[in-house]
């Protein structure tokens, strides 16, 4: 009898194994290859530099895929394809047809998500270890990204603005300047609330403020979505360190503007982008769509967090935060 009960066993598993080995072949069937596609301009970058890029984000963002055996085979080959063709959408190293101001924004947003840990992906890296950032990697991409700006024309830009030209408290309202897309400078955000602050690798001091739609929409955590109307602002300036070591505000950078209006911004998830700097605000872009071809592919990383924003808690107290600022 027992040896009944154990034949049965046996042919069960087989069945069992049989059937998935079946179900697994038919899968194979509807197992689309990625699609290829050819090096149109592949990003120019010292030799390190490209090492990393190419141990850790070619596989994803650009269309040299290398991929392992285990990548193509379904359901895993479905979800590679998924990602991949994400991923081209949102930066792709072998279409690299940026200008050099272009080429230093995206730097900086490939330095951001590095650090923050957001790239590369926590479940490629399970699968493939060997693409794992470490912090001799970050420090090379931020070198190498700090000294883009040191020879910018952007800079220059800035630092002639610093000398000659008006301070933006002296700029009058009705001569504020309008990014390419709409949106307006104003300076009644230093009357705001203060939600949110951050620094960065720059050595910049930042600080966050929300109008009152925003910060309603914080405080409540109703901010997926944002409601419209909804206005965030970075205002960033240069750290300045006293003689006796206090870090202070020094020059001003730029500031950061977010427009939430779902209708207008349809492009960029509803958020209308700017950023105004310089002594004289001068807006970025040149067009409409610099916001869809620089701003949202990193913003849209924090859709499911903060809806969009960087460095915004999910919820703050801002009466309490804006006591500590004071102190």
């Amino acid at each position: 009898m027992d040896s009944i009960k154990k034949k049965r066993k046996v042919n069960l598993i087989a069945i069992v194994f049989l059937a998935i080995l079946g179900i697994f072949g038919v899968l194979q069937l509807f197992n689309k290859p990625l699609e290829g596609k050819s090096v149109a301009k592949k990003i120019e970058a010292p030799r390190e530099v490209l090492a990393i890029l190419e141990n850790s984000c070619f596989a994803c963002h650009s269309n040299e895929q290398k991929l392992a055996w285990y990548d193509k085979i379904a359901p895993i080959s479905w979800a590679v394809d998924k990602d991949v063709k994400r991923a081209r959408e949102v930066l792709n190293f072998s279409e690299w047809n940026y200008s050099e101001g272009e080429h230093q924004g995206k730097m900086y947003a490939i330095l951001n998500m590095m650090q923050s840990g957001k790239m590369p992906l926590h479940e490629y890296t399970l699968l493939h270890p060997s693409a794992k950032i470490t912090p001799e990697n970050i420090e090379t991409i931020r070198k190498y990204t700090l000294s883009l700006s040191s020879v910018s024309p952007v800079k220059k830009e800035t630092q002639d603005v610093h000398e000659n030209a008006q301070t933006s408290e002296k700029i009058s309202p009705s001569t504020f300047p309008v990014s390419p897309n709409g949106v307006k400078y104003t300076d009644e955000y230093k009357k705001w609330k203060v939600i949110s602050m951050s620094t960065l690798f720059d050595n910049s001091i930042r600080v966050i403020y929300g109008n009152d739609i925003a910060v309603k929409a914080i405080e409540t955590e109703n901010f997926h979505p944002w409601p419209d109307g909804s206005v965030v602002v970075k205002s960033v300036w240069k750290q300045e360190k006293s003689a006796n070591g206090e870090i202070r505000a020094g020059d001003f950078v730029n500031a950061q503007f977010m427009v939430k209006d779902s209708k207008k911004y349809t492009d960029t998830e509803g958020w209308g982008f700017a950023k105004f700097s310089g002594n004289d605000l001068h807006p970025t872009g040149k067009t409409a769509s610099f916001a869809k071809e620089s701003c949202i592919a990193c913003h849209r990383q924090l859709a499911e967090k903060t809806g969009y924003l960087f460095d915004v808690p999910m919820k703050v107290n801002t009466e309490r935060l804006i006591k500590n600022l004071q102190k």
